[in-house]
């Protein structure tokens, strides 16, 4: 039975790029990407459009991952052209690469440690600290983990969190943020303006709404599931951390590729240098990786997820309103 170091180790043969594969995952999503967007403008029929409306959240989320995988320097390091495609797609995303990724990395390396920042993560409280907090605590805790924050995570994480809120954290260290805003809205008002509402909506708003809206509930219920585990500072590990506070989001095979196997997600947080397309053959070839703890889209597992609170560290789980008394 492989622990530890030894089942780190187990994965490095996977942790090695194919490099005709990224790009030719890259390349078909990323045009895949410009077509469903160009579908919604060109395309005879309201019914038509409003379907390619939706396949472009689709693939902004499927590119996003693929952006993300290049964030962790997993596909295309050193490439000129790939660095130009995810430096412009970042910004289009509302997501400016640098402080994105320095916020993802310290999700790496701070997942489910109970008493560490919620940067890049959503936050965990003990029963004890949210029976000591203040009611403005309370209430902001709450806010950050409530459905309606995923919901509207266009407007709450990524507009928010993401831009305004770096920029005025530190203005000169994150005035890219406050260029990515500018652009994103001016973006708006010129399709809003030149092409009308409809154009606006289907072309601009509704993908990205979509696609942020999935991205918060994935990235929420990959650390915030039944079963999840988090440890004191002193007690943490990285294996730990991967296989038993990250799930495996047990998909049908569309959405896996939606997705672009960002459900694996025990093993990607297990060894982030896995590129995305190896991620179902590491699971499939390593014994240890495959019975993680699980999750779904089935409505049931996502209310199921929703429900967990706070981490009772005298039972060792996350605890609902109801178990905690408070319903």
């Amino acid at each position: 039975m492989l622990t530890g170091k030894e089942l780190i180790l187990a994965t490095k043969p996977y942790a090695k790029e194919i490099r005709w594969k990224s790009w030719y995952y890259t390349l078909t999503s990323f045009f895949l990407l410009i077509g469903a967007i160009l579908g919604t403008y060109f395309l005879p029929s309201i019914f038509l459009r409003v379907l390619s409306s939706v396949f472009a959240a689709m693939m902004l989320s499927r590119f996003f991952i693929i952006f993300h995988d290049y964030q962790h320097h997993t596909i295309l390091r050193k490439s000129a052209i790939a660095n130009a495609i995810f430096t412009i797609f970042g910004i289009y995303m509302i997501t400016p690469p640098n402080i994105w990724k320095r916020s993802h990395d310290h999700h790496h390396g701070h997942n489910a440690k109970l008493f560490s920042a919620s940067i890049g993560s959503f936050p965990i409280m003990t029963k004890q600290k949210f029976m000591e907090a203040s009611k403005m605590e309370r209430f902001e805790y709450l806010a950050v983990r409530h459905p309606l924050n995923m919901f509207f995570a266009y407007f709450t994480t990524f507009i928010y969190g993401m831009c305004v809120q770096s920029f005025m954290s530190n203005p000169r260290r994150h005035w890219d943020s406050l260029a990515v805003l500018i652009l994103h809205f001016s973006i708006a008002v010129f399709l809003f303006v030149k092409f009308g509402w409809l154009v606006w909506f289907l072309t601009f708003f509704l993908p990205f709404f979509l696609s942020h809206m999935l991205g918060s509930y994935l990235f929420y219920a990959q650390h915030n599931f039944p079963g999840v585990t988090y440890k004191k500072n002193v007690e943490w590990t990285y294996t730990h951390a991967a296989l038993e506070s990250s799930s495996f989001m047990d998909l049908n095979p569309f959405m896996q590729w939606v997705t672009a196997n960002i459900g694996f997600h025990h093993i990607h947080h297990l060894n982030s240098k896995i590129p995305f397309y190896r991620l179902p053959e590491a699971m499939a070839a390593i014994p240890e990786l495959q019975e993680p703890k699980m999750t779904t889209l089935k409505p049931s597992d996502i209310v199921a997820c929703l429900r967990l609170k706070v981490w009772d560290t005298e039972q060792n789980k996350m605890l609902s309103f109801e178990e905690m008394g408070m319903a």
